[in-house]
């Protein structure tokens, strides 16, 4: 696979991580399967979004254009990106002409993937909300036990910050606050977030201190 960087005669096998790649403008309309000039903006500014647990292993993963076409070039990014951030101290990479945000939590590595010319900021805005928003709905840092038991309604929470590739959101709050809208059923998103749109958790509190009075 080649580096989107090697325009200076750098070895096109050569995989490089560095901090601060990218900063290019992320407004318009070029559809996300084209490749673009450095000046030409977009609103497909995600590329990718990745859930990867301790070990490497995806636990969730979502490809928003023809990057990685094939699950066998899917799992082998998986796999470079996170041989090459678990000990990192960095937030922000630059691997594979890719510009890649990324953060731990527990036992859990969360990524968000764009070109490298896409703003830095931006793309670290999307990592803060969905890390935010998850937070938020569990009331404590996000770990693997509990995205387990929550995939579908993890998916929801993805799925109102970036929509084809798109950022539809970056508040947290707004974020929450459409979901529970929604009023999901609890069979298909589990108890903790089900509780937390509908006040269950609440009320079963309130019920528990009245108890032992």
């Amino acid at each position: 696979m080649q580096n989107g960087g090697d325009a200076k005669g750098e070895d096109p096998g050569e995989e490089r991580i560095r901090v601060g790649c990218g900063g290019g403008p992320t407004a318009g309309l070029s559809p996300p399967g084209r490749r673009r000039s450095p000046q030409e903006p977009s609103l497909y500014t995600v590329k990718a979004l990745l859930i990867l647990d301790s070990l490497g292993q995806r636990l969730l993963a979502k490809y928003y254009d023809g990057t990685f076409p094939t699950a066998k070039e899917q799992a082998a990014f998986e796999r470079s990106i996170f041989s090459k951030t678990r000990r990192a101290g960095g937030e922000i990479a630059c691997l594979e002409g890719l510009t890649i945000v990324y953060r731990s939590s527990v036992d859990l590595f969360f990524y968000v993937v764009g070109g490298c010319q896409e703003n830095e900021l931006m793309l670290s805005a999307v990592l803060a909300c969905l890390l935010d928003a998850l937070g938020h709905l569990l009331r404590k840092e996000v770990e693997k036990r509990w995205l387990l038991d929550n995939m579908e309604g993890t998916f929801l929470v993805v799925d109102e910050i970036v929509d084809g590739g798109v950022i539809l959101e970056s508040d947290p709050q707004q974020v929450i606050q459409r979901l529970s809208l929604r009023a999901p059923e609890p069979a298909a998103y589990g108890f903790v977030l089900f509780d937390y749109l509908t006040g269950g958790s609440e009320r079963r509190d309130a019920g528990n201190a009245g108890g032992q009075e």
